[in-house]
């Protein structure tokens, strides 16, 4: 590949890196795993980049290079047996006082999320990155129709998950 494909490259991941951050958050439990994914990502963006047309733009090109990497990857690891998370299993005592309010509704709404499907988890975090149903379609390969109508069911499926 020649050096300014390589800059153009690395511009761009630079750019648009806190979309690969989302989605490792999104499909990882603790850091060592989320810095694994990102670095996969990181390499199948590298190995697709020279096929990127500019078709589309460049985040959603990566959102759903990102997407499929993450998910790809989720499946082949729900094959393992399930271990808990270090995080879930210690607790803190924090000095300082704030309202933890946002926090904790951040994180219980990122629980529920995780329970979803992959393609449910994936247009889910799209319609959080305010992306539009057209973008969304474009990003997952559904049709627009298709997007909304899901969107409305995993709202449903959310409310049950976080309100029993």
């Amino acid at each position: 590949m020649n050096k300014d494909l390589e800059h153009k490259f690395v511009t761009e991941l630079q750019d648009n890196q806190n979309i690969v951050h989302k989605v490792c958050t999104l499909y990882t439990n603790d850091r060592d795993s989320h810095n694994d994914l990102f670095q996969e990502i990181t390499i199948q963006l590298w190995k697709a980049y020279p096929k990127f047309r500019g078709d589309a733009k460049f985040s959603t090109w990566m959102y759903r290079v990102a997407l499929n990497t993450a998910i790809t990857l989720y499946r082949k690891r729900k094959r393992r047996i399930d271990t808990a998370d270090y995080e879930s299993i210690i607790f803190r005592i924090k000095a300082e006082e704030y309202d933890e309010t946002e926090e904790l509704q951040l994180k219980l709404m990122y629980k529920a999320v995780k329970q979803l499907n992959d393609v449910d988890k994936a247009l889910v975090f799209l319609y959080l990155e305010d992306k539009n149903y057209a973008e969304i379609s474009e990003t997952l390969g559904i049709t627009e129709v298709n997007a909304r109508v899901k969107m409305n069911r995993i709202k449903t499926k959310l409310r049950t998950i976080l309100n029993p």
